[in-house]
């Protein structure tokens, strides 16, 4: 069932996906070679905690960490770990925040020093197709459009879309209806109506689209072990046009020259 929010649930939602993207610009903050991905998980937590949130992924499931890492080759929920950072990586980091009662989603790929050129490339264009997305995200269509035209972008500069996973509903709970693919028809799928709140998350790879799930049941890797990047955002459908919760603007401060 698709729950449709009211002013005040919006607003709550507003403030917990602005916990969330501070939360992210404080990681950005130390994301260098050298530095363990466990590190800023730890990081993470902390703030969450310092600024009133829970951590919504530690413990979900079974879920080991606070934030959700992506280097490389993983494509998502990934483990925070000893792995310490290197230049040329790049690392996805996907976190919720829950704050009275309500949760903010946002994922952000970072470079690692310096990155190739053609993983430049993968990662903006994937950002942009988030934009894309968005844009699409108009009252009276429907979760279709925002899907064809996320795949059609991405697609049409030589990528590929991830389909096993995909972005969701949220308010009260991390993950709720409806879901919100990356691929897809126009004109198909759930009706976008006010008050609706989606996370869209492109998830997007250099090569093959095929994916690998590790033995963890968590851990999702490109079968061809090239790299993926991913960016989300927590939205609301409004009659006004789509409005973003979330904001990279705290990681755009932190990254400086360095943002993608």
């Amino acid at each position: 069932m698709i729950y449709l929010k009211t002013p005040e649930e919006i607003e709550k939602m507003r403030q917990a996906s602005t916990l969330v993207s501070r939360t992210l610009g404080e990681v950005a903050k130390w994301v260098a070679p050298g530095v363990t991905t466990r590190h800023l998980d730890n990081i993470a937590r902390e703030f969450m905690r310092d600024n009133g949130g829970k951590p919504a992924c530690l413990g979900y499931g079974g879920f080991p960490g606070t934030l959700c890492i992506e280097v490389n080759e993983t494509v998502v929920h990934g483990f925070p770990s000893g792995y310490e950072l290197r230049d040329g990586d790049i690392i996805g980091i996907d976190t919720v925040v829950e704050l009275d009662g309500y949760h903010g989603d946002m994922c952000y790929t970072f470079p690692v020093g310096e990155i190739a050129p053609e993983v430049l490339a993968l990662c903006k264009v994937t950002k942009e197709s988030l934009y894309k997305g968005i844009s699409a995200a108009q009252e009276g269509k429907r979760i279709g459009d925002i899907a064809n035209t996320v795949q059609t972008y991405c697609e049409r500069h030589g990528y590929s879309v991830v389909r096993e996973m995909c972005g969701h509903g949220i308010g009260r709970k991390m993950h709720e209806d409806p879901e919100v693919p990356n691929y897809g028809r126009r004109g198909c799928g759930p009706v976008l109506k006010k008050g609706m709140c989606i996370c869209i998350e492109p998830m997007i790879n250099l090569g093959s689209r095929n994916i690998v799930i590790e033995k963890d049941g968590w851990q999702c890797r490109t079968k061809d072990r090239k790299p993926s990047a991913h960016y989300e955002h927590t939205i609301v459908i409004d009659p006004e046009g789509p409005q973003i919760l979330t904001t990279f603007d705290y990681i755009e401060e932190a990254l400086g020259d360095r943002f993608i």
